[in-house]
């Protein structure tokens, strides 16, 4: 029997004004302690050529709360405040394995407001769940059940740019597993008419021709988001009604955020239930959002989610998710013959091989050729 795999489920709850107050003093807290031990650790390198360590940032800690200047860390837990200077390890552990770059300050109002309790910051009886420092439990919408008889190791709290409040439970989910082998490996291509093209057509995901459509969630609010931006940016800086103005934005990209992580989520599953092996070409999305005239639509396509929603479900499923080289002329070659169309621009959308005289339609040809290629590789 394999490992079981931990799984997050994220919930929407109503804090009462004090669960409010407390919570946003610890988002506080987390964020001092987080940016003190950076800027501590980054003048023990520049300084002494040292590493510094979690254990050193803890004893750090510490001093700090004996100060009068930090006095107000006693105030709330002390668990996330270990557990930020421990998610400051893990970033520098992935800089220094050169996997990511050097972490960065957390700032007041663009980082994330999240806060995070391991099992001995938070009481679980009998599906209600009581933070630390609170005399109360958290109102919780319970928009899906849990597993039955798991309790959560840990818990994260954190509140979005719309004022929206999250609790987040890690457990073991024991359904989660391997499904019943399936016949069939599909390619696929990502792009903007379409959001992706399929090797073949699979029935609940694709049409016909094997194309998913493009929702264009933010093309479909891009007027009610331009007109709200305006009307914040005509608001007076640090007035009430600046910040009326900057909860309707928020509002208005959580929606589009919403819509296109759920559509994500649904297409990916059924990716993973209806395919043994996925083959994706790999992308390099940073590059490709240097084109300011593409950058907005590729942004809304959000392959790089679509790619990490697939591999991990693909992991928890038994499926597997095979990346192609970038560089490999997939909509160039044709499927048929593999000759390699040099001249075909972006704009050919439909072409036919001078060598075999094969017509193709540019993605559902780049879609097999991808295939092929990843299968190849195994």
């Amino acid at each position: 029997m394999g490992e079981v795999v931990k799984r997050a489920y994220k919930y929407r709850f109503y804090p009462s004004p004090e669960q409010a107050e407390l919570l946003g003093r610890t988002f506080g807290c987390v964020r001092v302690v987080y940016n003190r031990a950076l800027e501590a650790r980054t003048r023990a390198w520049v300084v002494d050529r040292q590493r510094s360590t979690y254990v050193q940032s803890s004893a750090w800690l510490t001093e700090w709360k004996r100060t009068d200047e930090l006095a107000f860390l006693n105030e709330v837990s002390s668990v996330p405040l270990q557990q930020t200077l421990r998610h400051l390890q893990a970033g520098f552990v992935a800089f220094w394995d050169k996997r990511s770059r050097y972490p960065r300050f957390k700032s007041k109002r663009k980082s994330r407001a999240s806060a995070e309790f391991t099992r001995s910051a938070f009481r679980w009886r009998d599906g209600r769940l009581t933070l630390a420092k609170m005399t109360s439990p958290l109102d919780i919408v319970w928009s899906r059940p849990l597993p039955e008889g798991v309790e959560p190791s840990t818990v994260t709290v954190s509140r979005d740019p719309a004022g929206r409040w999250f609790v987040s439970l890690l457990v073991e989910d024991p359904a989660v597993g391997p499904l019943p082998p399936v016949t069939g490996e599909v390619g696929v291509d990502a792009g903007i008419t379409s959001l992706l093209t399929l090797s073949r057509p699979i029935p609940g995901v694709s049409d016909e021709r094997g194309k998913v459509a493009n929702p264009r969630f933010g093309q479909a609010d891009r007027r009610k988001l331009a007109r709200a931006q305006r009307d914040l940016a005509r608001k007076q800086k640090g007035s009430a009604n600046r910040a009326k103005a900057r909860l309707r934005v928020a509002r208005i990209h959580a929606r589009i955020a919403d819509r296109r992580r759920d559509h994500l989520h649904k297409l990916t599953t059924r990716l993973v239930r209806e395919t043994q092996t996925v083959v994706i070409g790999d992308l390099s999305v940073r590059n490709m959002l240097r084109n300011r005239r593409l950058a907005r639509v590729i942004s809304d396509a959000a392959w790089s989610e679509f790619r990490r929603m697939l591999e991990y479900k693909a992991a928890w499923y038994g499926r597997e998710v095979i990346p192609v080289d970038r560089w490999y002329p997939s909509s160039k070659t044709c499927s048929a013959c593999g000759l390699v169309n040099t001249t075909l621009a972006l704009n050919d959308r439909v072409w036919t091989c001078p060598g075999c005289q094969t017509g193709h339609d540019r993605d559902i040809n780049a879609a097999r050729n991808i295939l092929a290629a990843g299968l190849a590789e195994r």
